[in-house]
């Protein structure tokens, strides 16, 4: 790859979605990602969804453009290899990604007497050091209690693995800045972060820790509205489902023109004593303004106002699958340059995205495979760990390794 992080070198130890998001993300802005697994695969090598085979799309869609190398992590000479590959010299590698730190072998303490300067990034579960995911973080915090329809008791976790999500790209964050202190110091560091602070960090971040501790407010569940503006979705004439957002003083303009509701929300106003174009005020009164516009939606068929609402700067979007997206929307598909069509081995033929990033400097990369577990063994033994090819076989020949 020629992104803009040609010649790092990052070595990932790691399951499910944080960290191998974050050695993904470099891999897809040119970095050279190792992975390391057990002989069998790591906790993550089977998980949904899979394909009728077995074989698992998630584990290929976080794996992107790595290189992959299976070790017997129980072995001692595994260990000592896997050490080796960590804190291999060059002033571009030496970069540890991980959630799998073991006391005593593959940690920060341990594996920066083999090289110095090394810098290790960790995600913990809590800052305790407990375990944790994103479906425990989230309710942990709060969020479900505050998600599902309006009146309703029963909390609503959510699908989209969030926290993970975020804290992938926060490792990654982590680690491009110890990289430059690195580079400016000569220092290498431990980089720890925890999933759980990072939730607790955004919920301080989105005000919601304010709103409990200085409002009193403790947020209900407000269904598909957007919280502290106006924001709601609308059944069609078609039967199609509508999000409408009137945000900024731009977007409500543009929807209440579209809409030909001018006249009813001016009479609305008047009779608050209140001007709508505060969105604290469209928040209030929220209720009020959906009753305006809920029979214009319900008289109008999408594709009769779709392009209308596009030319007035209305922001909008039908709900739809994840079926359906795919199935209609260009933008997962080779009309967007992050995605092309590739094969995956073990999988087949289908649209895969790379980065999101478009760097002047460096071009887009087209999207990679994720490797076959395995696939890289051998020349990971030979060009980082420097090992000749007849211990390379031996390595093979006693189980230590494995190819793909």
């Amino acid at each position: 790859m020629m992104g803009v992080l040609k010649g790092m070198r990052v070595v990932e130890g790691s399951a499910f979605v944080a960290i191998p998001l974050a050695g993904m993300t470099l891999a897809q802005m040119g970095a050279d990602v190792i992975r390391f697994d057990r002989l069998e695969g790591g906790l993550d090598h089977h998980r949904w969804p899979v394909t009728k085979d077995g074989q698992s799309l998630f584990w290929a869609g976080l794996n992107k453009g790595k290189r992959s190398i299976a070790i017997d992590m129980k072995h001692p000479r595994g260990r000592e290899l896997i050490t080796q590959i960590i804190c291999a010299p060059g002033p571009d590698a030496g970069l540890f990604l991980t959630n799998l730190r073991v006391r005593g072998w593959m940690d920060h303490e341990t594996l920066s007497t083999h090289r110095p300067d090394l810098v290790m990034v960790t995600l913990l579960g809590d800052r305790h050091g407990r375990p944790a995911v994103d479906y425990t973080v989230n309710p942990a915090v709060g969020f479900p209690d505050a998600t599902g329809p309006e009146g309703s008791a029963d909390p609503v976790a959510h699908v989209l693995p969030a926290w993970d999500c975020i804290a992938g790209n926060m490792a990654v964050t982590g680690l491009l800045a110890a990289e430059r202190h690195r580079l400016r110091t000569g220092q290498g560091q431990s980089v720890e972060i925890a999933l759980k602070d990072v939730a607790a960090a955004m919920l301080g971040n989105l005000g919601i820790i304010g709103e409990v501790a200085v409002n009193g407010v403790d947020r209900p569940k407000n269904g598909n509205a957007l919280y502290g503006a106006y924001g709601q979705d609308f059944v069609c004439a078609d039967g199609e489902r509508v999000m409408v957002i009137g945000l900024t003083d731009r977007q409500w303009r543009g929807l209440v023109e579209v809409t030909n509701t001018g006249a009813a929300i001016a009479a609305l106003e008047a009779e608050l004593g209140t001007s709508l174009a505060d969105e604290g005020a469209r928040w209030l009164h929220r209720a009020r303004i959906t009753a305006i516009l809920a029979p214009w939606f319900a008289a109008n068929r999408v594709a009769e106002f779709g392009a209308a609402f596009d030319k007035a700067g209305v922001t909008w979007s039908l709900f739809r699958s994840f079926a359906r997206a795919l199935d209609e929307d260009p933008d997962f598909s080779s009309a967007n340059p992050i995605f092309a069509q590739i094969d995956q081995p073990g999988i087949g033929s289908y649209p895969v995205p790379g980065s999101p990033f478009a760097f002047s400097a460096a071009g887009r990369e087209p999207p990679a495979p994720a490797p076959l577990l395995g696939q890289h063994t051998e020349e990971i033994l030979a060009d980082v760990a420097g090992l000749p090819g007849g211990e390379i076989a031996r390595l093979f020949d006693e189980g230590i390794v494995r190819g793909a």
